[in-house]
């Protein structure tokens, strides 16, 4: 014996001495369209086969049950209606949406129905529509329930009507439908509140939408997405101190699982003069494997370093990035801040590199390995690459400037150049 499904149970018929009549509905008379629709039976000559019909439906047999329907073919309005009803649940069971929206329409279309019977057939017609991305034509029929059954208060068919406005990128009326929900839900709704952000967010009202936010994070503390959400819709908004402070708490209660967010965050503490911090949370990132290591990750992890002041390893990075990206200009910053950290032997094989890969300007890397050669008291090849300097138009005047020094150091130590 089949289990009656939703669908079947929404027929609501019931066998009474071989003839079938509707469930008995409330007739007492009233301001609502749903309460003034008088119950029928169907004819004689038609109940017999939806009897049998619904037997075989309920024996398993769905098929079976769709064939006998189609050899009705009744010739009474309500009878047609009432046929076209079954047929239409049958079919959704099927999956033949395509059917079911043939025979739900004619039903609902025909309006004869009794009360019940009409709004279930409304509101599961509306539901396939929307189902079958057909958002415009679900959208009248939603609303056709609603006033077939006066429950203005339902805050699901609100939901389901934005939803529908929503694909129709209709931003206004998403909002008008988003807040009905909203007002009628027994609790809060996620998806409601989604609704009006991503309307906010396509109509470019972001403080409103940041204020979407703010109501919503409080309802649900857990979920990531929110904290990111907002922290960004910050950034949007200009108001950078709570970005930082949203971001961060959310990076606390690891909430910030991508890249990007981990990046914005340093990028947003390294803003805000903590740029050692930012240089922290970055590396432990990058060799957890959650940022890639590539000539991008560590040139920016690079900068965090040095706005910090920690030349060492700001030096040891750019390195990383230049072998990664064959990059002669990172090369020659390395070697910058080799020198400055005094670290003259490595900072000339930077400098050699530089030259080797290719750098716009080669007397900077020149010049700075004449200096690096002079404060390790070698003296001829400090003065071989000033020399080299002085033929480049950017670094002419200050290579110049120091080969007569180095000339001087090099007599008063006895060495040939």
């Amino acid at each position: 014996m089949r289990k009656v499904s939703s669908y079947a149970t929404a027929l609501l018929f019931s066998l009474c001495g071989g003839s079938l009549v509707l469930s008995p509905l409330a007739l007492a008379k009233g301001d609502c369209p749903i309460d003034n629709r008088k119950s029928q039976a169907v004819g004689e000559r038609s109940g017999k086969k939806v009897q049998r019909s619904y037997e075989a439906y309920t024996n398993g047999s769905l098929d079976e049950a769709i064939g006998i329907l189609l050899e009705v073919n009744p010739s009474d309005t309500f009878d047609k209606a009432y046929v076209a009803r079954m047929l239409g649940n049958f079919y959704a069971e099927k999956g033949d949406m395509s059917a079911s929206r043939k025979y739900l329409k004619q039903a609902v279309d025909a309006d004869v129905l009794s009360g019940t019977d009409h709004a279930g057939t409304l509101r599961l017609y509306a539901d396939i529509l929307l189902q079958e991305k057909q958002f415009k034509e679900a959208i009248p029929y939603y609303y056709k329930w609603i006033d077939f059954t006066c429950k203005t208060n339902d805050a699901t068919v609100y939901k389901r009507i934005g939803v529908a406005y929503t694909e129709l990128e209709q931003w206004d009326k998403v909002l008008e439908v988003a807040n009905k929900g909203i007002e009628l839900a027994d609790k809060p709704d996620q998806t409601l509140y989604q609704m009006k952000l991503t309307a906010y967010y396509n109509k470019k009202q972001y403080k409103n939408a940041v204020s979407v936010l703010e109501t919503m994070i409080p309802i649900w503390q857990t979920e990531k997405r929110l904290w990111v959400q907002l922290a960004q819709f910050y950034v949007v908004t200009e108001s950078y101190d709570k970005a930082l402070a949203t971001y961060d708490l959310a990076y606390k209660n690891g909430f910030l699982e991508t890249e990007a967010n981990i990046t914005r965050l340093a990028q947003l503490l390294n803003q805000k003069e903590s740029p050692y911090r930012a240089a922290q949370i970055y590396q432990k990132n990058l060799d957890n494997g959650m940022i890639p290591k590539n000539e991008k990750s560590y040139k920016l992890l690079a900068t965090f370093y040095q706005n910090a002041k920690e030349s060492s390893d700001a030096a040891k990075y750019y390195g990383l990035a230049a072998e990664a990206g064959n990059d002669g200009e990172l090369y020659l910053r390395q070697g910058r801040l080799l020198s400055l950290e005094q670290e003259y032997k490595p900072a000339i094989a930077a400098f050699k590199k530089a030259l080797d890969t290719g750098i716009k300007n080669p007397g900077e890397a020149q010049f700075e390995l004449a200096l690096a050669y002079l404060n390790l008291k070698q003296y001829k090849p400090a003065y071989q690459n000033a020399l080299l300097a002085a033929k480049d138009k950017k670094t002419e005047r200050s290579a110049k400037s120091y080969i007569s020094y180095i000339k001087e150091k090099a007599r008063i130590n006895n060495i040939t150049l």
